[in-house]
């Protein structure tokens, strides 16, 4: 069962803290006395958990409280931000009288709450801490390391890691929206170390979202320790990568953070606005090649990156980026939507109540093409077919990226022939959508890792795409075989 979602946050978030939406409209009308845009205030109170286990042994297990108010007001393209690690009627009222200031004297906004949101049930709401006892979360990440250590002899290290999150929220603003959410979140990594002789190598796997850990029954327990446990053995048998410039297919899923990092983050409306991004100044143009349709969702139910509401208290949504390969939009939070003239998106996200509110991603991914994925290997003279990525960057300006594979196969004349090691990939996001040749019928989002960071700020999304061929614009970095 699902706890109800706005009492529940007045009467724990709130009401706890001697506060109430009368006292946080009153707040919000002290700082409209002077002329300001917007304002907010964003209460929270956020239960974290982790477990870390390796060889049998819990290493190392946390659990945290953390709660306070960040207050905010906007006036023009100048924000003013304050926040108190306390959560109290007096930690607001110094918060709203420092960001106040950034307003010139002489406005009269009325004390209001003109609505209650809770938000669409696109995530769940109970507590996942609480639903599975200590002594079955350490069963649990025992049960990953006797089925990684079962599926093969070679395997002769395990890491298991838990981690589940309870975060809760409140925001009242300036024009009297008030918005409550519930955001559960959980994540279950493995990690496996193959040896074959003095060959040593990892395989990495796990994932989560936003519901409990029931979710983590022994078949998806089996299906995170086989992915690892393949890699590994994968990367055991695997050659130098080659180098230089050829054809590449990315596989489907996870490697959607190339997407992500490559294209996504120019797409985010404070850049844009900026004009700092590659993509700046070019809606209604041609940016990929026909046939890419790029979207960021964040009404995916369940999904690692989705939110029932954002952290401005607009519901999230459905956001067609690319459309057809024609650039069609931005994701946008309030601030930026207003001073570009554009609609708001619901991408308004912040790392925590100390941080700034910033236009972000949360479940971004391309959209089906006609190909059977076999098909399009079979289709390589000769290329790298990258199954899997580790970690990469971006130069949002110009659109350069570097992504490393931690799964990729030398293919020729349409066969995979062997693993290769050591493989990156270095393109350019804007260029590399052009040339994109073959799309799949396979789009998948990622099984619930991903992490972005932004600005210093950290915040679960979803990637994905389906497998896509790439024809020119991608060097593979490696060593000349």
């Amino acid at each position: 069962m699902n706890t109800p979602v706005y009492p529940t946050v007045s009467q724990q978030l709130l009401h706890a803290n001697r506060l109430c939406p009368d006292i946080l409209a009153r707040n919000l009308a002290h700082i409209g006395q002077h002329h300001v845009d917007y304002a907010d205030i964003y209460c929270q109170r956020t239960a974290f958990e982790s477990w870390h286990l390796d060889e049998g042994t819990v290493k190392s297990g946390s659990f945290q409280i953390e709660q306070g108010v960040g207050v905010r007001a906007v006036a023009g393209d100048k924000t003013a931000f304050a926040y108190a690690d306390s959560l109290t009627p007096e930690a607001v009222r110094r918060a709203a009288d420092t960001v106040r200031m950034i307003g010139a004297a002489g406005n009269a906004v009325p004390v209001r709450v003109a609505e209650v949101a809770a938000g669409r049930a696109v995530c769940g709401s109970d507590n996942p801490i609480s639903g599975m006892d200590s002594a079955a979360k350490v069963a649990l990440l025992n049960r990953v390391e006797q089925l990684a250590k079962a599926a093969d002899p070679r395997i002769v290290q395990v890491m298991a890691g838990l981690a589940c999150e309870h975060d809760m929220i409140y925001i009242a603003r300036l024009d009297g929206k008030h918005a409550a959410d519930i955001r559960p979140l959980v994540r279950l990594s493995v990690t496996v170390i193959a040896q074959q002789g003095t060959r040593r190598e990892q395989g990495h796997a796990g994932g989560g979202g936003r519901f409990g850990l029931a979710y983590f029954d022994d078949a998806k327990l089996k299906e995170y320790v086989d992915a690892a446990v393949k890699q590994a053995l994968i990367n055991l048998e695997a050659r130098p990568a080659p180098a230089g410039e050829m054809t590449v297919v990315l596989g489907n899923g996870w490697p959607g953070v190339l997407l992500h990092e490559a294209v996504g983050h120019g797409l985010e409306g404070d850049f844009n606005r900026k004009q700092t991004s590659a993509f700046s100044g070019r809606l209604g143009g041609r940016v990929a090649a026909k046939g890419v349709t790029v979207i960021d969702q964040g009404d995916l139910a369940g999904r690692r990156g989705s939110l029932n509401i954002d952290d401005e208290g607009n519901e999230t949504r459905r956001t067609v980026l690319i459309e057809d390969g024609i650039l069609t939009g931005y994701m946008q939070d309030e601030t930026n939507a207003r001073l570009m003239g554009m609609p708001v998106t619901g991408n308004g996200r912040r790392e925590s109540y100390s941080s700034a509110v910033m236009p972000r991603m949360t479940n971004t991914f391309m959209e089906n093409g006609s190909h059977d994925p076999q098909e399009i290997i079979a289709s390589i003279d000769k290329g790298i077919y990258a199954v899997n990525f580790g970690g990469g960057q971006v130069d949002i300006t110009s659109g350069k990226f570097v992504f490393c594979a931690s799964e990729a196969w030398w293919v020729e004349n349409g066969k995979p022939q062997y693993p290769v090691k050591g493989a990156t990939i270095i393109g350019n996001g804007p260029e590399v959508l052009k040339h994109v040749s073959m799309i799949g019928n396979d789009t998948a989002l990622d099984t619930g890792v991903g992490v972005c960071g932004k600005d210093g700020q950290s915040v679960p999304v979803g990637v994905g795409q389906p497998t896509l061929r790439i024809d020119a614009g991608l060097t593979v970095g490696g060593s000349e075989v």
